[in-house]
């Protein structure tokens, strides 16, 4: 007997309870994603990532350190707690409520005009602390100069540095930042290794807010020409990136 063509399929039990649990799963996913968020946080400091020994990021090379010469473009990040309160680089104590940030290679004391290139803002800070150490990051800047350059809430944003006021910026000494351990044997490791191609290599405590950490410098070397050097040998001899540092004692 053939079906009239009017006539509507039935659907099975089976049928029925597989569709509502369907249904009832979309409906947790849904609340699941609205619970938790579906986009990353954004970003507030550079300060507590550590560059991968193996792979750390790198940054363009500066221009002479000179006032009035000295321009770097890259990306700014800001820091506060829980480093407010304890003591920067240069032995002062931190306080992010000065204008103030901290810089890999300029001389403590030094004056930089920072200019965010969202909104035109600009503003001078005096470096105090060194860093970043966080890919394509040129600056870390206190809370304070970051509202007025209105970037809390991004956290990063592109910027332009403009050197106003160095003291003695070509003195000095300059090393690499080879590696960063939480573990200090994988740091005696890495420096036995190098120790007798790129002397001095020396490791230093760094007491971060997630743990000691044992930094591996490697080279000495009069400005950051000889370092750009040093870095571009222990990339081609040793596949490793690195920063460079001013030595500050």
């Amino acid at each position: 007997m053939t079906r009239p063509r009017n006539s509507q399929h039935v659907p099975t039990r089976w049928q029925v309870t597989r569709r509502r649990a369907l249904r009832a799963l979309l409906v947790l996913l849904f609340l699941s994603c609205a619970t938790v968020g579906c986009a990353h946080p954004r970003p507030r400091s550079s300060r507590a990532p550590v560059p991968s020994p193996t792979n750390p990021p790198t940054r363009p090379a500066p221009t002479p350190v000179t006032p009035g010469s000295f321009v770097e473009q890259g990306v700014a990040s800001w820091y506060g707690v829980p480093y407010h309160g304890r003591r920067a680089a240069n032995g002062e104590i931190y306080d992010m409520y000065k204008l103030t940030a901290a810089h890999r290679t300029l001389p403590f004391e030094s004056v930089v005009r920072v200019t965010n290139l969202k909104n035109g803002r600009k503003l001078e800070v005096r470096i105090t602390d060194r860093g970043p150490f966080v890919d394509d990051r040129v600056i870390d800047l206190s809370l304070a100069a970051a509202r007025d350059l209105d970037m809390v809430a991004s956290g990063v944003v592109p910027v332009r540095l403009d050197l106003v006021a160095a003291v003695s910026p070509l003195a000095g000494r300059f090393a690499l930042q080879v590696g960063a351990f939480q573990n200090r044997e994988n740091a005696v490791q890495l420096r036995d290794r190098l120790a007798k191609r790129f002397p001095p290599v020396l490791i230093r405590e760094y007491d971060s807010p997630n743990g000691m950490l044992y930094r591996v410098f490697a080279g000495r070397v009069p400005g950051e020409a000889a370092a750009r050097q040093l870095a571009e040998q222990l990339r081609r001899e040793e596949g490793l990136s690195s920063f460079i540092i001013r030595l500050d004692d």
